[in-house]
């Protein structure tokens, strides 16, 4: 499917295409991680991700606060008990050509300063539910899902009845280990489920992935134990003892201690080696009885994986070699405009109901009225300059967005008399203009908050389950309450006033509406009231500020810390200002996010609606990560010029798994720059401001080598 190539998109263009991939990529993983209903396959979402990283790769700076690449999973559902991951459970970088996996080892040996051959595992990617089984003196004490990366469910009870999964190790194991894996489902045994679901009436699953992921997530673990789930081992989180000196060895061992391991991983010695063996597992892939999206390599020697590190979502040491995507023909029945809470007029292509890849889709997206013309926002020809038409036959490609694409259209099939689309110049919930910027290929509503969709909208964005997750009231109760006559909700501060309206209200109390009752009632007022109290990066995340994601407001969090210090500097922030020096300089905040952020809490209205929500709860502080035995936690460190003893991406990696924040440029802020041969600007600016400057030598003695 053509699209604008990376290399030739502007800095505004850029811009838009990371603002729609991020938006969509979040929903996507919602669909995917906690609801277990995914509307996309897993190779093609990551095509959409793979295009994500390409542009940040080219515009480093333009990098979003809720970037993709920096999210992990998607918040637990309700109903389980929540478990802290004491290490985190990431997700993989995606590779999906022969070249990227070349690529991969070449970064690592870079890194690394790595001159020689480096060994790798390869094994299948199953595509299941990843879980983390902890045993502490050889017994399972506790099991969670990934959940976000950092909180999971607790899914314990459920995973004692999967038979894969042994209670009592065998053997000599670690005194505490934490063992990761994949819950799956086998294609036979999935048949015969849906066989026994289809006989008593019940819902049947649409693939093997859903049903294991179905199956592990009942609150019934009675339900679990009825359903055929295996599980295979292919990795550990806390260890008291280290398991071997190599991954290879360690799944050897895990598989010594009574579990699964998958018999297709081997061991490889660079990356011809990786590619031969992805060719024997894609030939086999029919074969293997249970579903796979691709080959997993990993660096086999565990020290160099501990050298390698993470990155904010992934490691460093490991790559995903995804499986191609499927494609579709149907026909296209109608297009939709939706409206965004940031006011983006979204075309989606209404379709007669065709299986990909497994799921069945009836809606695809058309991306912006250039797309629907047969144009990049460039005004280049794309699809041969076919356009797409109410009544084409057209071809969906599942390639990674909230929904899916549409990748041509065939013009033979196309019947006399269709006429091109206009794309509306006004918004059709409010009837305001609907401009679209220069550089943009996006139109948005001008009408703000007056805009009901947008207002809905960021209703249902700030009682979201990674904002305050205000348990009974979902997007339906939110349309609800935005247009009660009685019990309006038309910003996020009347939620907190509700209980106290509806007691003032002599009449139409809320129980006795439809939908609710006494109980209900009571109970959605007791949800409110438990969020009065709230973190502050859920609370900035709430906000549903333009390029201000859930990462973006773990970051600003935990650099302000109180909700005083982010509300003032931000209040004062402007281009050339200490706060806004002081706010750009925060790794991963660039000027687009600041300038998005200044002009929130300038705009009289948004600004109004953030203040009297602030006057109706109680905010906690956020504290820096990694403040335990580490000298440099907690302080800005800056490096500059060239460091002889490690590469600038591993002590730069060191530094943040030490609760450091690293910054790209010194200021009044900084606390310690780190000089090598060859500093320039930024070590004058350390000696202009009076910043302390170490050099390599210096910087490994305080970090303790």
């Amino acid at each position: 499917m053509a699209e604008t190539a990376v290399e030739t998109l502007t800095e505004a263009e850029a811009r838009a295409e990371l603002a729609r991939l991020a938006a969509a990529l979040t929903a996507a993983n919602t669909a995917y991680h906690t609801l277990d209903a995914p509307e996309i396959s897993d190779a093609e979402y990551d095509a959409l991700k793979r295009r994500n990283a390409a542009i940040e790769a080219r515009f480093p700076d333009l990098k979003r606060g809720d970037s993709p690449s920096d999210q992990v999973g998607a918040a637990v559902a309700e109903g389980f008990g929540k478990v802290a991951h004491r290490v985190r459970m990431l997700s993989l970088e995606n590779a999906f050509a022969a070249e990227e996996v070349t690529e991969f080892d070449e970064r690592v040996r870079k890194f690394l300063g790595h001159a020689g051959a480096i060994d790798y595992t390869a094994e299948p990617k199953i595509d299941g539910l990843s879980l983390s089984l902890r045993y502490e003196d050889g017994m399972l004490v506790q099991a969670a899902t990934r959940g976000d990366g950092e909180v999971g469910e607790n899914v314990t009870e459920n995973a004692r009845t999967i038979a894969d999964i042994p209670r009592k190790l065998t053997g000599d194991a670690p005194q505490v280990l934490e063992v990761r894996g994949e819950v799956y489902m086998s294609h036979a045994d999935f048949a015969r489920l849906n066989e026994r679901q289809e006989a008593s009436g019940d819902k049947t699953f649409s693939n093997p992935r859903n049903a294991a992921a179905g199956s592990l997530r009942q609150l019934d673990a009675r339900i679990t134990a009825s359903r055929p789930l295996r599980f295979f081992a292919y990795s550990w989180g806390e260890l008291s003892a280290p398991l071997a000196a190599t991954q290879f060895d360690a799944i050897q061992r895990l598989r010594a201690l009574g579990f699964q391991t998958n018999p297709l991983t081997v061991l490889c010695d660079g990356p011809e080696a990786m590619l031969s063996h992805y060719r024997l597992i894609e030939a086999q892939r029919a074969t293997l009885g249970y579903d796979i999206d691709g080959v997993v390599y990993k660096v086999n020697d565990l020290a160099l994986q501990a050298r390698l590190g993470f990155r904010s979502s992934t490691p460093r040491w490991a790559i995903a070699h995804k499986f191609p995507a499927q494609l579709a023909w149907t026909e296209l029945l109608g297009i939709d405009i939706q409206v965004g809470r940031t006011g983006a007029l979204s075309p989606v292509a209404r379709l007669r109901p065709v299986t990909v890849g497994g799921v069945v889709v009836s809606n695809a997206t058309l991306h912006n009225e250039d797309y629907i013309a047969g144009r990049d926002s460039k005004g280049e020809v794309i699809r041969g300059g076919k356009d797409i038409r109410v009544g084409d036959w057209v071809q969906v490609y599942r390639a990674g967005d909230v929904i899916p694409k549409v990748a041509d259209v065939d013009l033979s099939r196309r019947r006399d008399g269709a006429q091109p689309y206009v794309f509306p110049n006004i918004c059709p919930e409010c009837g305001s203009p609907a401009h679209r910027e220069e550089g943009d290929s996006v139109r948005r509503c001008a009408g703000g908050l007056i805009c009901p969709a947008q207002a809905v909208e960021r209703l249902k964005h700030f009682v979201s389950r990674s904002a305050f997750d205000i348990e009974g009231l979902g997007a339906k109760q939110v349309e609800m309450f935005f247009n009660d006559a009685t019990l309006p909700v038309k910003t996020p501060a009347d939620i907190f006033t509700l209980s106290a309206r509806d007691a003032a209200n002599p009449l139409q109390k809320l129980r006795n509406r439809d939908g609710f009752g006494e109980v209900s009632a009571t109970k959605l007022f007791a949800a409110i009231e438990a969020k009065r109290t709230i973190p502050l990066d859920r609370l900035i995340f709430s906000f549903g500020i333009r390029h201000v994601g859930e990462v973006a407001a773990g970051l600003l969090a935990r650099h302000y810390s109180l909700w005083e210090a982010f509300e003032a500097a931000i209040t004062h922030a402007s281009p050339g200002s200490a706060e806004w020096e002081e706010l750009t300089a925060i790794n991963g905040v660039g000027d687009v996010m600041a300038q998005s952020l200044v002009e929130a809490f300038q705009n009289p209205a948004e600004r109004a609606a953030i203040d009297a929500l602030a006057a109706e709860l109680t905010i906690l502080p956020v504290q820096a990560r990694g403040l335990v035995d580490s000298p440099v936690a907690g302080l800005t460190v800056v490096f500059t010029g060239t460091l002889e003893k490690m590469t600038r991406a591993e002590a730069k990696a060191r530094a943040e798994a030490l609760g450091a924040k690293v910054a790209g440029s010194v200021s009044a802020k900084t606390d310690l720059v780190v000089a090598g041969p060859g500093a320039g600007s930024k070590a004058k600016d350390a000696e202009r401001l009076g910043v302390r400057m170490i050099d390599e030598d210096g910087w490994l003695e305080l970090i303790g080598g």
